[in-house]
């Protein structure tokens, strides 16, 4: 690793040295090795794509010619040589796409660049390919997309990369297609050698042109390659009158059936991969009722069937081809209620099939996984939950040979794993093999109960439902009274997965308690009704919690869901006995992490609901329910007030009882009970709070349950923090919360440069809660801010000042790059521009153009609440701006000095509020704004502070259009203003936001009949 940054690091500086431009054309034209030939082709594409200080269009055409020249010229490079060097010409084509030298597009002669390769040798033809099927790609990637004109928007990747996507589609992709097609027919006219290397290289290039091409993006709207819904060849209905559609799918399911009827091709899993995609499209694409119309659909729906059936018997082949193929039979199945069509589908008789394919191919995997000690697919959670899903669906078609077969597997896998168990000399294989297999049929009864909700359910198919779940529930009977030897750990997550989907569907107010599932549990296991299965629910999630204390996935899925549980027995049980004496993870075990308690919250967070229901204003009850942690806390202090303590038994005492105080704070969003709570916690404990800080500011398994504690202590959570008019305990609080984020950020930045990959972990996360706990305080509305400064106390500067160190010290990309500081940062920026303007006015220049520059970036974030947080800041800070010019030409008293101050900075920097005026009128008119109205109401403030800059904006996109547009465009301009006065008044700021929609409205209906589009380059110079 260590290598590898200081090679990272040499690049880099390799790339920013003034004469790496010419050193790369040394290393192409005199480098021996293939290396440094790729090393030249790297800095080169990073050089092109970089944004401060861009290369000169003149040296970007130069370096497009010479690579060109060089690969003519030496057609036997490496072909990662050859390949880094396409990927060169590509980045320049698409990043120069909207560059003009004399009138001319200098960078969209694509196809006039290649032509001289596609006369030459078959290595200059395949380069020739290369260079259109990579182009095509380049232009199809979003991520791709970084901007090197200096006026260009180089904050709206996204608005970028669509004007190139849209220009190339219109203008060169259809030639690029064209040329293929003409390449492929050549080919498959002549008598090709597919043994030839070169001749096969050829064809293969040319195919993944033409699949660039027809995967290409037309409508601007994939963002995810990974995603179902990638079109294989993208048709949409607007493509297509109703006859040509037909016609179309007529096409495609004949191709479908050829494919089946023949299969010859489809053993290489690439192949077979992307027809399982081609199935599934067909029916995302068509409707159920368009199907059956289709001439020899009987045929097909049976090839589709078998196809199905023999793929998921050989589970082992392709797993990740599967999903297509269950997505095909789920909406297939989901369909059959609404399908008009008089044709019949014939799907009652196939979907079973699939059905029982799917279950007894799970079934018989498990006996070959544990053979050859293969990756078991129980162990990913993600894809048998999808999968679980899908079949839910196709299992709820033809219900009742669904319930039958799984009766009949389920009765004989259960008769046999009882068999082994009372048998002396079975073998531990034999009982795996059998666990595993009840383990998928308890996941798949449990899918096919949730798929209930899917389907109309009759009477019968309840009492159905009753069959399945008496078989679950007496399994789990026989394997809790194992627990105390042996358990499975699969089975009791699948378990959990049942109990989830039956409380869903059989557990609640819309549930009939006369169903007929509950009267065949009465039958059976003499469950009469809710509560006493509830009964059962609890008594589970109490036995996994003493048998499975240790196992975190089952005990947090144990926890994950607590409801309607108050009144039962078991329950009282947890809350008067919730000690590791009953439950073996609430102890302090020295051989787990730290980080292994976080269920203990969940924990809590559960018992401090249940608690909380009968609570009332009974002290004595919450008392005897605190003993066992006033217990840990007493020891805690005990061990901290001696010298020689064992540090690891404190540290995990400590991180377990704020974890478990965390859990009851968060549970307790009354005022009663939380003021109870906070009078049990201040000031007794609090010290010894602020002492682990201080101790162990250098361990963050440690302090940031700390830090969580005491952000939830101080959030107002349903106004629960509200004290007595004579009570000074909120200003009390405020000093321990000033006091913790002082002490952690003073020594939090005592560590110096962490390194970037364990930047997050040790200090970040920390810096992030301490910012968010002092968002929840400042926003809490239980505290006059007003009164430190005025008696003296420096608390609320302390934590200003310890937030200004702690910002000042995370440079600007990781503010964007990590989603909770974004959030924490950003929410607490827009409660300082808010309250506490005067703070952020008398700050040092520096620290100004910092936050301002966070506030600019922040506008264009992904995240939509990043992006109204920046809004609303810059609108505080306009607002305020404003305020202080009109009153300083209105000859009002002389402002403190910190205004003075705070408006000459500002004056100085005008290119920062500018710049944030371009990007919200960009945002606005370019991209699919999805907070409007927060967009809004900085903008008006912007632009009457900036009045020229505005009109030379406005003319500037008014030019940009064609001459028959640009009247349109200027109205559109003129009725933004129309009625807007000079002043941030709030009538006034709310007829410039309904101008605004307008205005949005029909600058976007102008643009979509032009050929040109806006051209945000000159808008943003």
């Amino acid at each position: 690793t260590a290598v590898r940054h200081q090679a990272e690091k040499a690049l880099v500086e390799f790339t920013n040295s003034p004469d790496c431009l010419s050193k790369c054309q040394l290393l192409l034209e005199r480098g021996s090795s293939s290396y440094s030939q790729l090393l030249a082709a790297t800095c080169l594409s990073k050089l092109v794509s970089r944004t401060s200080n861009p290369l000169p269009l003149e040296q970007r055409i130069d370096i497009r010619n010479y690579v060109l020249n060089y690969l003519a010229t030496r057609p036997k490079l490496a072909a990662f040589v050859t390949q880094a060097l396409i990927q060169l010409y590509a980045r320049i084509t698409k990043l120069g796409w909207f560059d003009c030298q004399k009138d001319d597009y200098v960078f969209r002669n694509v196809i006039a660049d290649v032509t001289r390769f596609l006369q030459d040798s078959v290595e200059h033809c395949i380069i020739g390919v290369t260079i259109l099927s990579q182009l095509t790609n380049e232009i199809n990637q979003v991520g791709s997309t970084v901007f090197l004109c200096p006026s260009a928007d180089t904050t709206h990747p996204l608005t970028k990369h669509r004007k190139i996507a849209s220009s190339f589609r219109d203008s060169s992709l259809f030639d690029i297609f064209t040329l293929s097609c003409n390449l492929l027919k050549q080919a498959s006219g002549k008598n090709l050698n597919l043994n030839d290397e070169s001749q096969h290289g050829l064809l293969m290039q040319l195919l993944k042109l033409s699949y660039n091409c027809l995967n290409y993006d037309f409508i601007g709207t994939s963002t995810d390659e990974s995603s179902d819904d990638l079109c294989t060849a993208q048709e949409t209905r607007s493509l297509f009158n109703n006859a040509e559609r037909a016609k179309f799918l007529s096409h495609l399911v004949d191709g479908v059936k050829r494919i089946l009827a023949n299969p010859q091709c489809l053993p290489d899993p690439n192949n077979y991969h992307e027809f399982c995609r081609l199935l599934a499209r067909l029916k995302s694409n068509y409707q159920l009722g368009e199907l059956v119309k289709v001439e020899n659909y009987p045929e097909v729906i049976r090839l589709i069937a078998n196809f199905t059936v023999t793929s998921l018997q050989h589970w082992e082949f392709a797993p990740n081809s599967v999903h297509y193929l269950l997505s095909l039979w789920q909406r297939l199945a989901a369909s059959v209620p609404y399908v008009k069509a008089t044709e019949p589908h014939l799907l009652e008789t196939y979907t079973p099939e699939v059905t029982k394919a799917y279950i007894t191919s799970r079934l018989e995997s498990v006996h070959v996984i544990l053979r050859d000690g293969l990756e078991d697919p129980l162990d990913d959670a993600g894809l048998v939950q999808q999968q679980l899903d899908q079949l839910s669906t196709i299992g709820r078609c033809e219900y009742e040979k669904t319930c039958a077969l799984l009766v009949q597997l389920f009765d004989q896998a259960a008769q046999t794993y009882q068999e082994l168990l009372q048998s002396t000399n079975s073998s531990t294989a034999d009982i795996t093999v059998q666990e595993g297999r009840l383990t998928w049929l308890v996941y798949i009864i449990g899918a096919v109960i949730g798929g209930r909700v899917s389907f109309a359910s009759t009477d019968e198919q309840d009492a159905m439902d009753g069959e399945l779940v008496c078989r679950v529930l007496q399994l789990m009977n026989l394997t809790d009274s194992r627990l105390a030897q042996a358990g499975n750990e699969r089975l009791e997550l699948a378990m959990l997965s049942f109990f989830e989907q039956f409380r869903k569907i059989y557990i609640g107010d819309q549930v009939q308690k006369s169903s007929k599932l509950y009267r065949r549990l009465s039958e059976v296991l003499g469950l009469n009704d809710e509560t006493m299965v509830l009964s059962v629910f609890i008594g589970k999630i109490i036995t996994n919690l003493k048998y499975w204390g240790q196992c975190e996935p089952i005990t947090s899925k144990t926890l994950h869901s607590v409801r309607k549980l108050v009144k039962l027995s078991a329950v009282q049980f947890m809350l008067n006995n919730h000690t590791s004496e009953h439950f073996s993870f609430l102890g302090v075990n020295n051989q787990s992490n730290l980080s292994d308690m976080r269920c203990r919250t969940t924990f809590y967070t559960a018992l401090g609901r249940l608690l909380m229901v009968d609570l009332g204003e009974d002290e004595d009850q919450f008392e005897q329910f605190m003993l066992p942690l006033t217990a840990a806390f007493e020891a805690v202090a005990q061990m901290l007030s001696t010298n020689t303590f064992n540090e690891q038994e404190a540290k995990r005492t400590l991180v377990g009882l704020v974890r478990d105080l965390r859990g009851i704070a968060f549970a307790f969003n009354a005022k009663t009970s939380f003021m109870m709570l906070f009078d049990w916690i201040y000031p007794a404990y609090m010290p010894i709070l602020q002492r682990a800080i201080e101790l162990w500011y250098h361990d963050p398994a440690c302090t940031t349950p700390v830090l969580k504690l005491m952000a939830e202590l101080v959030h107002n959570r349903s106004q629960r923090l509200q004290f007595d008019v004579s009570s000074p305990n909120g200003i009390l609080l405020f000093r321990e919360t000033s006091k913790m984020i002082t002490t952690y950020g003073n020594r939090i930045l005592t560590l110096g440069e962490v390194p970037k990959d364990q930047v997050y972990g040790v200090k970040l996360k920390g810096v992030s809660v301490c910012f968010a706990m002092l968002k929840a305080v400042l926003s809490g509305n239980y505290v006059n801010f007003g009164v430190f400064r005025l008696y003296g106390d420096d608390a609320l500067d302390n934590a200003l000042q310890t937030f200004i160190k702690l910002l000042l010290s995370i440079p600007h990309s990781d503010l964007l790059d990590y989603p909770k500081l974004s959030q924490s940062f950003y929410s607490l920026l827009e409660v300082l521009t808010q309250d506490h303007m005067n703070f952020i006015a008398s700050l040092e220049p520096h620290v100004v153009m910092y936050i301002l520059s966070s506030i600019s970036e922040g506008l264009t974030a992904l995240d939509t609440m990043v992006c109204t947080g920046c809004c609303s800041s810059l609108d505080h800070i306009v607002t305020y701006l404003f305020k202080q010019l009109s009153r300083s030409t209105k000859k009002r008293p002389a402002p403190m000095a910190t205004d003075d101050r705070f408006l000459h900075i500002m004056q100085q920097h005008p290119e920062m509020i500018q710049q944030m005026l371009s990007t919200v009128l960009n945002i606005i008119i370019f991209e699919d704004c999805r907070n409007q109205w927060s967009m809004s109401r900085p903008l008006l403030g912007l632009i009457l502070l900036n009045e020229k800059y505005f009109a030379d904006l406005r003319n500037s996109i008014v030019n940009s259009q064609p001459p028959e547009k640009q009247q349109a465009m200027h109205l559109c301009f003129e009725n933004l203003m129309e009625g807007i006065e000079r002043n941030l008044l709030t009538k006034n700021r709310d007829r410039f936001t309904q101008n605004l929609s307008v205005f949005r409205r029909e600058v976007n209906d102008s643009m979509k009949n032009s050929t040109y589009g806006v051209n945000s380059n000159d808008m943003m110079s």
